[in-house]
């Protein structure tokens, strides 16, 4: 670490971070501003800020006081305009890099009344996020983004801990309560989980995939139908992000006749499509399209809807496959659709509905439909990861 020095931050990467240059190189400085004069200790390309000489008109007061300290968050120091041209500029900035020209609409902020789905890292000490630029916990006692059902969740990872070991605890809020998902190595069932499990109302409760406790099923209401969530199984962070995103899907669905969804996971697009057309569905998870398909057996109301378990990386749908739909949508993880995307653009799809949840990875796979013929409509960033650097969006492409 070298002695303290004077940085002015000219801009932020992509991770929120200022930028700062040292003897021509850059500088990344977490917490920091655009424009703001700082002193930081500066070891490599990374600064650690101590104090702020002139701040931007744009700071404010972060409202968390683990603010800083806790990993979760890089952005409560942000005010409102600026935090969305942040945002907003993630997605331009990856289109940009990817060739691609497109309108990106200011960003929809999805955040709702909180983060319904949390994994906290627990041990005998409590239980907490990793700090900044840490393997350290840094242990919290509530976190002001999630949902309100999940005010207890830092209390009951951290006393999980104390009864098994340490462990990661993921918690999601079902309609019917919470899902308890405890993942570690070398822990063992105790019969102890139960008891803490009837003491905090838990529907269920995992551990390593496998259920330990449950005393009704986590279920989740996906337009018509109610689904039993997997262990562990995955949902858009807020709900309001996954009201959002399904009405702008079926939106833009709407008059055409046959449909795929691909990565499509419990359903949350499928079984809204399936009020309007037919719909295959595929993704990878088992688990998930066993859901998937036992919600579509007992829902009554819905077009054909066939759920297939394949994996889209290695065994995408072909052009003879694709053919048979007028609309494709994709919701794919971090990596993206690139081996689905490379098949669509030798298809002859009309419409291709694309949510992603990494904007350089959709950027990639843009340029390769862009590039087949298609164009791109407006993309419309959607936040739903609050103060974080990550954002949500969706594009629709027609032929």
């Amino acid at each position: 670490m070298t002695p303290a020095q004077t940085l002015e931050i000219i801009g932020l990467g992509h991770r929120g971070e200022g930028i700062a240059y040292v003897e021509g190189a850059p500088v990344f400085v977490p917490h920091t501003l655009a424009g703001e004069t700082i002193i930081a200790e500066v070891s490599g390309n990374r600064g650690r800020l101590l104090d702020i000489v002139e701040p931007s008109p744009d700071r404010v007061a972060p409202f968390c006081p683990h603010f800083g300290r806790c990993g979760g968050c890089q952005l409560q120091h942000m005010a409102p305009s600026s935090y969305g041209a942040f945002k907003r500029d993630l997605v331009v900035s990856a289109l940009a890099h990817a060739g691609v020209e497109a309108d990106v609409a200011e960003p929809v902020i999805a955040h709702g009344t909180g983060r319904r789905r949390v994994t906290l890292h627990a041990t005998r000490h409590g239980a907490g996020f990793m700090g900044l630029r840490s393997h350290d916990i840094h242990p919290i006692e509530a976190c002001p983004i999630l949902v309100p059902a999940l005010v207890k969740a830092p209390e009951i990872a951290a006393r999980i801990a104390a009864l098994l070991g340490p462990c990661d605890v993921a918690f999601t809020v079902a309609d019917t309560g919470l899902d308890v998902a405890i993942k570690g190595k070398g822990l063992k069932p105790s019969a102890a989980i139960a008891e803490l499990a009837r003491r905090y109302d838990i529907a269920r409760v995992s551990l390593n995939g496998e259920p330990l406790y449950s005393v009704r099923a986590p279920l989740l209401a996906l337009g018509k139908a109610g689904v039993a969530l997997p262990v562990a199984g995955f949902l858009q962070a807020t709900a309001a992000a996954e009201a959002e995103l399904a009405t702008r899907v079926t939106d833009a669905a709407r008059g055409l006749k046959s449909m795929a969804d691909l990565f499509s996971g419990i359903g949350p697009f499928a079984l809204r499509l399936a009020q309007i057309a037919p719909v295959f569905a595929a993704d990878s998870d088992k688990a998930a399209i066993d859901a998937l398909a036992k919600a579509v057996r007992t829902t009554t109301g819905l077009k054909p809807l066939s759920a297939e378990c394949r994996d889209l990386f290695r065994e995408p749908l072909t052009p003879f496959e694709l053919n048979r739909f007028d609309c494709v949508v994709l919701d794919p993880p971090r990596a993206g659709a690139k081996a689905q995307v490379l098949e669509l653009a030798k298809a002859k799809v009309k419409r291709v509905i694309y949510v992603a949840c990494d904007p350089q990875s959709f950027g990639r796979d843009a340029a390769i439909l862009v590039a087949a013929g298609y164009r791109i409509g407006t993309v419309t960033p959607v936040d739903q990861f609050a103060f974080s650097a990550h954002i949500e969006l969706l594009a629709v492409f027609d032929r």
